[in-house]
């Protein structure tokens, strides 16, 4: 599993979006703010960069156990 997006913190910014090296995360319009998700989960390289740079830390990064393994 990819980022996880805590709701509760995002603001709707679109700094994941934007820093997303694998444009795996789009920002879907609401009438009350932008939220993010991943459209392309097969896409994300765990990388992190979202996480680092999200600046209310709503993000995190779950490894897939597979990754964990090595």
């Amino acid at each position: 599993m990819p980022p996880l997006f805590d709701m509760e913190k995002c603001v709707g910014c679109g700094t994941c979006d934007d820093i997303c090296p694998a444009d795996a995360i789009y920002m879907e319009p609401t009438e009350e703010q932008d939220i993010p998700y991943l459209k392309y989960p097969e896409e994300c390289w765990h990388c992190g960069s979202c996480r680092q740079d999200c600046p209310e830390e709503a993000i995190d990064i779950v490894f897939p156990p597979d990754m964990l393994s090595m």
